[in-house]
Formats: structure tokens, C-alpha cells, sequence
């Protein structure tokens, strides 16, 4: 059997029609009771890494979120939630400005803090076998995870594989990338963390995405587009392909192929649409956006080369744009390592100042700035 992504167009962040957006796309993947029966308790897990205004592009769309939480209401479900563990604050506050409240009340769906963590054993674990996880994460029945079709600088982009590390609970995610250093060490281990949560469906808001400087810096992009899965591989390995990006370079696509979470094989995917089956070919044609901003490099090179290239001083870094920077000290407090990687040394009235023999290249600062102020080089 192929594994099976369900795209869907959608041009715009209307209610009614991301609302028959979304009922097409259920449709198309066999229906909602297929996946999740209306006596559990069921978790819709948004990307909410920071607060943000929605048409920035930062977060999963705060309509999406909605419209799958109504059509839940409707179909009479009676436990759900809604929410994730952000790099920055509260995640209630962030659904609070995105304006979410008084639309998920409408719709019987309560908004889920993550703000208490639970240690979770996952012994099956190939590269990691325990987990902190947000309890609202933990003792969900079904997990139903809404990613942001996004650009990342450690990930090269951002989708249905990596949105569940938001189930790690708040400061928790920050030790991770002490624990998990590199690309392909997080990937590996955030695969695991889908091996354990097992999300029963996985659904991109591409209506618009975001490029260049991603997941919170970058610029808002059009792709006017949902997709569907149960396989998280194969549906960001459709995201790649659309962005005219080589899935393979992808560390979350190469480890979850290699761990058995899915495949990015195009002879292995099945694209289904409103006008049929079509070839991942035709769909990349039909729906791609090859000028799409986003890093195209391969994350490791060979031979004598790769002994070059390990060395910090030669692998991309943060830096800083002072014209940009408030000042502000998010960057700094966002820092996972202990001796902070970067500090005010020259004063508040400067930027912060890295410290690139400690830095690890994990760029939650980048990330979290609210300013844009931060890039990769």
C-alpha cells in the first residue's frame, strides 16, 4: 500500500470555505470517525511557537485550528482540546491573541496550557527512550496534529514530523537541543517522540506558508493549500517537493524513512486531490512554487571534506542585524546552554554578543526573536 496525502486548495483563511476545506479533506482521507471516535479525548496539536500577529505567518492559523474544532463540535465529540507547548511564553496567551477564545468556546474546545511536564518512558525508543511531555500531551487519547507549512534553520523547513516536539513541555524543549545538538541527532530523536505519541492524522496549513529566515523570522508566502496524511514522511516530503526542495536533505525525512515512520519515496506516495489521484510530478507542476526561499544545501558532506566542515568557525551561525535589534534580551533568556552562547558584555545599549566557541547551533535564538533580527550565515 502507498502511503496516502490528501491535497486539498485552498485560497484563502475565510471560516466558510478553510471549514469546507478541511470537511473535503477528511472526506477524501475516508472521514474523521475512520481515525478518532467521538468518545475520546482528543488533542488538536497547533504549531503556537510564539505570539504572533496570525497574517505573519508564525503559527499553524488560528481558522484552521477553529474550523477542525467545529467540525469536531458538529460530529458530536466531547472532549476536545486545543494547544502546544511554545519556544516563548504562554501558548494561552498566544491562542488568546491570535483570537482564538471566544470562536474555540463556541465550539466546546477547551484551550490546553502544557504547562505541566510528565516524565515519559518510551523503551521501544531507537535514539531516545524518555520524554518530558506536557501532560495535556501525555493523557490525550487521540492526537490530531496541525503543522505550519514553514522554512527552519536547523531543519532546512518545518512540518508534520517536527510539529510534535511541541508535545515536550515548555523548558524542557530548550534542554533537548543540549541533549540533541545537531540536525540530524534532533530529527532522530523527535521521530521517536512521533513513534511514541502516535498522532492518529496529520494535517499542513500551506494556505500561506512562510520562507527565507523561517520558523518565526521569515516572510508570509501564498501556497493556497491543505494536506492530509497518516504518514507525516510522506506528506512533508510532498511540502519539499512543492518548494522544489530535494526531501532527501531533509533530516526529519531521512531519519523517519530510516526509523519506519514513512516514507519520501515519490514511487511510494499516492497524491490524492478534488480531481483524482494525480503524479506527485503533476502536483508539484500544478501547486509548486520553485522560487520558494528556503535552504537548498545538503546538511553533510564526505570524505576529507566532512573532517573540514564539522568545525564551528566553517558551519553557519547566528548573527545579529544591530538595526534591526531592540534589544530586548529574548535571545538570550531563549539560550538552552547553561553559560549562555551569547550576553549583553558590551552593555544594554548594544546587542547581545555571541560567544560562538560555546554555541551549538541550535538557533532557538533566531527562533525566538520577535524583531527579525536574527539570520543564519
Amino acid at each position: 500500500m502507498k502511503s496516502r496525502v490528501v491535497l486539498v486548495p485552498c485560497g484563502t483563511y475565510k471560516p466558510e470555505q478553510v471549514y469546507r476545506a478541511i470537511q473535503k479533506g477528511l472526506d477524501l482521507m475516508g472521514g474523521i470517525g475512520k481515525y478518532v471516535r467521538p468518545d475520546e479525548k482528543v488533542l488538536i496539536k497547533l504549531n503556537l511557537v510564539r505570539e504572533a500577529d496570525a497574517e505573519r505567518a508564525v503559527t499553524t492559523h488560528p481558522v484552521v485550528g477553529e474550523m477542525l474544532a467545529r467540525i469536531l463540535d458538529e460530529k458530536k465529540y466531547t472532549d476536545i482540546s486545543i494547544g502546544d507547548s511554545g519556544g516563548f511564553g504562554s501558548s494561552i496567551r498566544t491562542m488568546e491573541h491570535l483570537g482564538m477564545r471566544e470562536e474555540l468556546e463556541k465550539y466546546h474546545c477547551r484551550m490546553a496550557p502544557f504547562d505541566e511536564a510528565v516524565r515519559t518512558e518510551f523503551p521501544e525508543g531507537i535514539h531516545a527512550r524518555e520524554f518530558m511531555l506536557a501532560r495535556d500531551a501525555a493523557e490525550a487519547d487521540a492526537l490530531i496534529s496541525v503543522s505550519k507549512m514553514k522554512t527552519h534553520a536547523l531543519e532546512h523547513i518545518t512540518g508534520a514530523v517536527k510539529n510534535q516536539y511541541g508535545c515536550v513541555q515548555g523548558k524542557h524543549k530548550a534542554k533537548g537541543h543540549t541533549m540533541y545538538p545537531s540536525a540530524e541527532s534532533m530529527a532522530r530523536m523527535i521521530v521517536d517522540l512521533n513513534r511514541l505519541l502516535k498522532p492518529r492524522l496529520y494535517i499542513m496549513d500551506g494556505i500561506v506558508a512562510m520562507e527565507g529566515n523561517g520558523p518565526t523570522s521569515g516572510d508570509p508566502v501564498p501556497m493556497h493549500l491543505l494536506l492530509f496524511s497518516t504518514d507525516p514522511v510522506a506528506l512533508d516530503s510532498i511540502f519539499a517537493r512543492l518548494i522544489y526542495l530535494d526531501p532527501e536533505v531533509v533530516p526529519t525525512e531521512t531519519a523517519g524513512a530510516q526509523m519506519g515512520l514513512g516514507t519520501w519515496q515519490e514511487e511510494e506516495i499516492e497524491v490524492i486531490t478534488p480531481d483524482g489521484v494525480l503524479p506527485v510530478q503533476e502536483v508539484v507542476e500544478k501547486y509548486g512554487k520553485p522560487d520558494f526561499r528556503v535552504d537548498r544545501r545538503k546538511g553533510k558532506a564526505t570524505g576529507v571534506m566532512n573532517a573540514v566542515t564539522i568545525l564551528r568557525f566553517l558551519k553557519p551561525g547566528p548573527r545579529i542585524d544591530p538595526q534591526k535589534c531592540r534589544r530586548c534580551g529574548v535571545c538570550v533568556e531563549s539560550c538552552p546552554l547553561d553559560g549562555k552562547a551569547l550576553s549583553f558584555s558590551k552593555g544594554r545599549e548594544h546587542p547581545p554578543v555571541y560567544h560562538y566557541t560555546k554555541c551549538i547551533r541550535c538557533f532557538c535564538c533566531q527562533e525566538m526573536c520577535p524583531y527579525k533580527a536574527i539570520y543564519v550565515r
